[in-house]
């Protein structure tokens, strides 16, 4: 069966030579987009049939055709990397010229991927700084054709428990799903877990190994290796790098999925299910995961089991960040009946979860945006008005405006928390008034005629934009 497909991917690649010799002939050519998806549909269509289907030939799809076409699909105004340059700086006859070179670089074996640049950013609500790695283009036109051609292949190996960085899944649905599980299953406990550093500890020799499962072009998988090894420049300094993937590599987020694939997430569903006991299960955004269980004592042996399990493959969870707490519907009763205080509640992707009830008195799960987010993000529009309000009219602030919250309410506005939403409406309004009112030492509104003109000219109201409660 592999012989047959990639037969049939030398077939579409004779066919896009004939395309592109075609190209003074016809506007109806398919553009190398549509050309690359069909290559990667025929791989992603192969990985779903054969799972135990090895790729053994995955170069040869690294051609000047496809490397063009995912140069057109890097995004404009981003940093550039240690040579200094960037997408937009790129003539078209450039770009195309360079990446015949890489292509034969990659041919020959003598392509080396640059040096990362390093820099370091702000970690929000925090002192501290993580430090972010910058591609050249060129390294991140290579890089997204083979995150490309590797999300093809294990898209059909990934579990339902994973939904970061991935197609059709998102950090809503992972949100949707806390609540079902809470509400649905007899979850009475949540082991919440921090992984500590996890895209710098990545090990490099196990992440080869997870790549094996499915692919044995081993030139493939050097030159993924590579971009792993390339190391990082920082203030005029090389450093090597004998660990992780750097965070802003374009290949890293699927690099890490299937890291935690293999070390977590197939170790939860075929190991920990079959040791423990009652209902559980393992919800994954990235590095960022939390586990409900039913019994206390499965919970504390669960962690326990997880401490070694990463540990095997050189990872630690951070100890301030790790906890199980009681929660679910029997958690606020069996807090009164102690005399405590309101069980505990735990954050992920942004939002805060808590046990509270229905006006009929019935359990519920309830999520607020959290505290720090809530405090980050006004902060952070009022740094912004700040910045613009001498420089900009008021009618391109109020069309930035409309942007940054319908941006907000979008992400933000999930079922039950419209309070937190209107909440940061409530702030940008008053902000927005404050610094309308500093453009220059003559005040120009004043709240009565402040009011009059967001009538005229009104901002987006709060509005909810995802449903993650279950509909019975």
């Amino acid at each position: 069966m592999l012989v047959v497909v990639m037969k049939q991917l030398t077939t579409v690649e004779r066919r896009s030579k004939r395309y592109k010799n075609k190209l003074t002939e016809t506007s109806a050519m398919p553009s190398n987009g549509n050309i690359t998806a069909i290559k990667l549909n025929l791989i992603a269509n192969k990985a779903k049939e054969e799972q135990r289907l090895k790729f053994t030939s995955l170069m040869h799809h690294l051609n000047p055709e496809y490397l063009l076409a995912c140069f057109e699909d890097l995004k404009y105004g981003k940093a550039p990397g240690i040579d200094g340059k960037t997408v937009e700086g790129y003539k078209e006859h450039e770009i195309k010229a360079e990446l015949i070179q890489v292509v034969e670089k990659i041919k020959a074996k003598t392509y080396r991927p640059k040096p990362v640049k390093r820099v370091l950013i702000n970690k929000p609500g925090t002192t501290k700084q993580r430090p972010l790695g910058l591609p050249t283009v060129i390294d991140k036109t290579v890089q997204l054709a083979c995150k490309n051609i590797l999300a093809a292949i294990y898209e059909a190996d990934f579990l339902d428990c994973s939904y970061g960085y991935r197609p059709k899944e998102s950090a809503h649905e992972a949100l949707k799903e806390i609540n079902h599980m809470i509400m649905l299953k007899k979850i009475n406990w949540i082991l919440e877990a921090d992984i500590k550093g996890f895209f710098d500890h990545i090990d490099h020799q196990w992440m080869m190994e997870c790549l094996s499962q499915r692919i044995t072009d081993s030139n493939f998988k050097s030159l993924i290796y590579q971009f792993l090894k390339s190391g990082v420049m920082q203030a005029g300094t090389y450093y090597p790098t004998n660990e992780g993937t750097p965070q802003g590599g374009i290949v890293s987020p699927v690099l890490a999925n299937i890291y935690l694939h293999y070390v977590l997430d197939l170790w939860f569903e075929k190991v920990v299910k079959k040791q423990l006991k009652g209902d559980m299960q393992l919800i994954r955004y990235a590095d960022d995961f939390v586990i409900g269980l039913q019994h206390k004592d499965q919970a504390f042996q669960l962690l326990e089991m997880l401490k070694v399990r990463l540990a095997k493959f050189n990872l630690t969870l951070s100890e301030e960040k790790t906890d199980i707490i009681e929660f679910g519907r029997f958690a606020r009763e069996n807090h009164q009946k102690r005399g405590d205080r309101k069980p505990k509640t735990f954050d992920f992707l942004g939002f805060t979860h808590y046990c509270t009830i229905t006006r009929d008195r019935r359990f519920r799960l309830g999520v607020k945006t959290m505290n720090k987010r809530m405090k980050r993000s006004v902060e952070n529009m009022n740094e912004w008005l700040t910045s613009i309000r001498n420089l900009w009219k008021i009618k391109e602030i109020w069309k930035r405006l409309t942007n940054k919250l319908q941006g907000h309410y979008h992400y933000y506005g999930i079922s039950g928390n419209f309070n937190s939403i209107k909440r940061f409406y409530d702030r940008t309004i008053h902000l927005t008034y404050k610094w309308m009112n500093r453009r220059s030492q003559k005040k120009s509104f004043n709240w009565s005629t402040f009011s009059q003109y967001l009538e005229k000219y009104p901002l987006p109201i709060p509005k909810l934009s995802y449903q993650i409660y279950h509909t019975w």
